[in-house]
């Protein structure tokens, strides 16, 4: 596939902003680093070899006799010392490099929990007991599929409901707009309220719900464009000659108005991360018990005496929120036509 000069020049910008490019790269290995999270944080080991038999437990469960017959026949507790003891004398098995899952209850803490960082639990454990780093991994995935999945759906609705109205106009246009000021009048917060009481908030949930707003973000400015590419000559001789209106607002008026809608992805995306945060610090987020960097910062309000949990959420929010931030601003440039036109 072969790119235009244009794309040449855009990308070109964008490597010029070094620290737009290395914020990418830190950013890229984490999520992708977050993403292979049962295989670096986890209460079971990576492989199990037991009498010459291979075992995954990483991948699949297995019931305590499969490690000898004074075991119940119930999923194996890895991190029991019986079981471990039998496993060692007929075989061996490799851990993860957190051999805790974000659910694990550590036992034998050198203090009550919440325990400071030691060698064992490097960002120490919260106040129920859990490792804060496992709950780290698992929280930073979440949060930034929730902020991709909400970004990408949210941009098509209000791109599709901004062309609409922009490229129509007249009464389509009117009615949208009285439409959209209407719906992002109305309280999101005690709307959530209400959903929380009535059913429990689930990823898919908050995501459906967070969608049903957070459309209208780009559609003034979709809106906006479609207004004013409308009118260019280009675009009426294809109207003149019979091409479909679908066809023109895909092909030649589309292109244009996502140069605007990509500076701004990146600032939405962040935004998504944080309106999830926000909602689990709030208790009107994800269930009790998930993994959530909103719910480790309520834990660090709660236990102002273990400072490393308020410390982990500040680097952690603010760090994905700084990354995505100087990403954002790399993404502007390189579409800024100040800079790749000449």
């Amino acid at each position: 596939m072969t790119l235009s000069p244009l794309t040449h020049r855009r990308l070109a910008a964008f490597r010029a902003n070094r620290r737009g490019v290395a914020c990418l790269w830190i950013f890229s290995v984490l999520f992708i680093f977050s993403l292979f999270a049962e295989f670096v944080a986890n209460d079971r080991p990576l492989l199990v070899r037991y009498q010459g038999a291979w075992y995954v437990p990483v991948l699949a469960d297995y019931p305590g006799t499969d490690f000898g017959p004074d075991f119940l026949p119930t999923e194996t507790d890895f991190h029991d010392p019986a079981v471990q003891q039998a496993i060692r004398a007929h075989g061996w098995m490799i851990w993860p490099l957190i051999p805790y899952h974000y659910d694990t209850i550590v036992n034998n803490l050198p203090s009550p929990a919440p325990s400071p960082p030691t060698w064992q639990n490097w960002l120490g454990t919260d106040d129920e007991g859990r490792d804060v780093l496992a709950r780290v991994i698992y929280g930073f995935r979440i949060s930034v599929l929730f902020g991709f999945s909400l970004t990408i759906l949210s941009s098509i609705v209000g791109v599709a409901a901004g062309a609409v109205q922009g490229f129509y106009g007249g009464l389509v246009d009117l009615l949208g707009q009285r439409g959209i000021e209407v719906w992002s009048g109305m309280p999101q917060l005690f709307l959530l309220i209400i959903l929380s009481s009535v059913i429990a908030p689930t990823f898919w949930v908050l995501l459906v719900f967070l969608l049903l707003f957070s459309w209208m973000t780009l559609t003034g400015l979709v809106r906006a464009e479609f207004l004013r590419g409308r009118n260019l000559e280009y675009v009426r001789a294809a109207r003149a000659l019979g091409v479909s209106d679908p066809v023109v607002m895909w092909r030649h008026v589309l292109p244009n108005a996502m140069v605007a809608v990509m500076t701004f992805l990146p600032f939405i995306l962040s935004g998504s991360v944080t309106v999830l945060a926000s909602l689990d610090f709030l208790g009107f987020g994800l269930p009790p018990g998930s993994p959530s960097l909103g719910e480790l910062v309520e834990e660090a309000k709660n236990n102002l005496q273990a400072p490393w949990l308020g410390i982990t959420a500040f680097v952690v929010l603010g760090g994905t929120l700084a990354l995505l931030i100087f990403i954002g601003e790399a993404v502007r440039d390189a579409f800024d036509p100040r800079k790749t036109l000449t």
